[in-house]
This record gives C-alpha cells, sequence and structure tokens, in this order.
C-alpha cells in the first residue's frame, strides 16, 4: 500500500464555522473522513493533518521524502505568502498535488497568485470538500503509474 500525506494550512480547523458560502459547510474532519474512504478505495494510506503554523507545515514537508509516496497539500493563507513553503516544496522530489476548497483566481485580487503552486506537479481548485477527492484521484495517478 502506498502512502501520502495531506497538509492543511492555518484557519482549515475551522471548516464548518466560518464563510461556508466560500468553503462550504464541510468540517475539516468530515473531510478526512472522505479522503480516507477515497484513500481505502486507491490502496493509499492517508495521514492527514493540520497545522495553524507554518514551522510545523514545514517541517511535516520536510518528512515527505523519506515516509512518503506522495504529497497533497492545501497551503491556505500561505498560499499567497509562503516562500518558505515554496522552498520546502521544491525540496521533494515525489509526486505533490495543491488543492485549494474555493476557486482561488474568482476571488480577491492578492489571493489570485499562489507562490506555492511553483513547488508541486499539479492545482485543483475550486471544488470545495472534493478537490480533495480529486487530488487524491490525481497523486494515485501519479504514484502508481
Amino acid at each position: 500500500m502506498k502512502k501520502i500525506i495531506i497538509i492543511n494550512g492555518p484557519n482549515l480547523n475551522l471548516l464548518g464555522q466560518r464563510e461556508d458560502d466560500i468553503y462550504g459547510n464541510d468540517s475539516l474532519s468530515d473531510i478526512k473522513a472522505l479522503c480516507e474512504k477515497k484513500g481505502n478505495e486507491k490502496s493509499i494510506k492517508i495521514t492527514f493533518i493540520q497545522s495553524n503554523n507554518e514551522g510545523e507545515i514545514i517541517n511535516s514537508l520536510h518528512t515527505v521524502e523519506k515516509n512518503f509516496d506522495g504529497l497533497i497539500i492545501n497551503p491556505a493563507a500561505f498560499t499567497h505568502s509562503s516562500i518558505a513553503i515554496l522552498d520546502a516544496l521544491r525540496a521533494i522530489n515525489k509526486p505533490k498535488i495543491e488543492i485549494h476548497l474555493s476557486n482561488i483566481y474568482s476571488r480577491e485580487e492578492y489571493r489570485k497568485k499562489s507562490i506555492t503552486s511553483e513547488g508541486v506537479h499539479g492545482l485543483i481548485c475550486g471544488f470545495g470538500g472534493n478537490s480533495y477527492l480529486l487530488g487524491i484521484e490525481a497523486i494515485a495517478k501519479l504514484i502508481y503509474k
């Protein structure tokens, strides 16, 4: 069985409690359960984490090369500002996909630039919780090719 890590950035722990018109009604726990189910269907063991701390996210990224076959990341607000996360992503040689619940290109001007996407193989955004499931579908194709 292959292993991936799904890393979630700041404020995603508040899903289901904030801006449901943008992020939907599902909590992060709901999304985690859907991801684990999809992972089982694809023979992928999923480690699912969330942190509001940039340093913790970077430390988690540093474990990918040695411990996982691939990465899905929703950097949340760090998408638009973290060169440090971009640098950590660039150091990973495994398949990497960035995802977002909302379509970042239809939002505020400052959200339309993803710094972190420069360090991943692909970007999925705008499908709500389904962005995670589409990310798992895509990463499965990359790690099982």
